[in-house]
């Protein structure tokens, strides 16, 4: 078994796709990439954002504001969204279409009211762990493959943190969605391959090796 690596699938949620609360335009077509890359990883791990109502992200918790405004908080300029992935709400739910039965481990971030959380590593002050990190590391496996939506947001912090605490990543870019407001998906690229991670295709990720 190839145990030193893992596929991690962020935030597959009902609201992210097409029909949701904040959906990622055509990211239900990235749906039989990832499951295609499911029997190719031992290891699974699955990111869920779950917010509490009145989640400090959230444009109706702030008098006046619209979604994509951006506010000043303790932890730096935070973009406002519409309400989504409320803790326990359908939209929250991973889709049923995605596979996720032998997934390993699920965290779940964003769920602290007064502080946002896009990647799967730290909180977005980027001080606040999450525990991932050394769960993985204790378990040995040092090489992350990342997948999901939103490239610019949630994939993309979660890559290159990733980095940060001592992994080989890559992001399989046709695994993957981006919002892209006013050119963060291209941003978001240029940081990623500044930061050290990988820009890969499913074609070319192997399947398990076994002995």
């Amino acid at each position: 078994m190839n145990s030193q690596r893992a596929l991690i699938i962020v935030d597959m949620q009902n609201d992210f796709l097409p029909g949701g609360a904040l959906a990622v335009q055509d990211s239900d077509v990235i749906i039989p990439v990832i499951n295609s890359l499911y029997d190719k990883f031992d290891n699974i791990i699955v990111t869920q954002d779950w917010h509490p109502a009145g989640h400090i992200s959230f444009a109706s918790s702030h008098e006046g504001k619209k979604p994509l405004d951006v506010i000043e908080t303790s932890y730096g300029p935070q973009v406002l969204w519409p309400d989504h992935c409320v803790q326990g709400s359908s939209g929250a739910e991973i889709n049923k279409q995605v596979k996720t039965d032998k997934a390993q481990l699920v965290i779940r971030k964003g769920y602290n009211i007064e502080l946002d959380s896009y990647s799967a590593f730290e909180e977005a002050d980027h001080s606040t762990p999450t525990g991932l990190a050394g769960y993985l590391h204790e378990r040995g496996i040092s090489e992350l493959y990342v997948v999901g939506v939103a490239t610019d947001f949630c994939v993309g912090w979660t890559a290159m943190d990733a980095v940060k605490k001592g992994f080989s990543v890559s992001v399989i870019e046709d695994a993957t969605k981006g919002i892209d407001l006013d050119g963060s998906l291209a941003d978001a690229w240029d940081k990623m391959q500044a930061a050290g991670v990988k820009r890969v295709n499913s074609s070319e990720i192997t399947a398990v090796v076994r002995a």
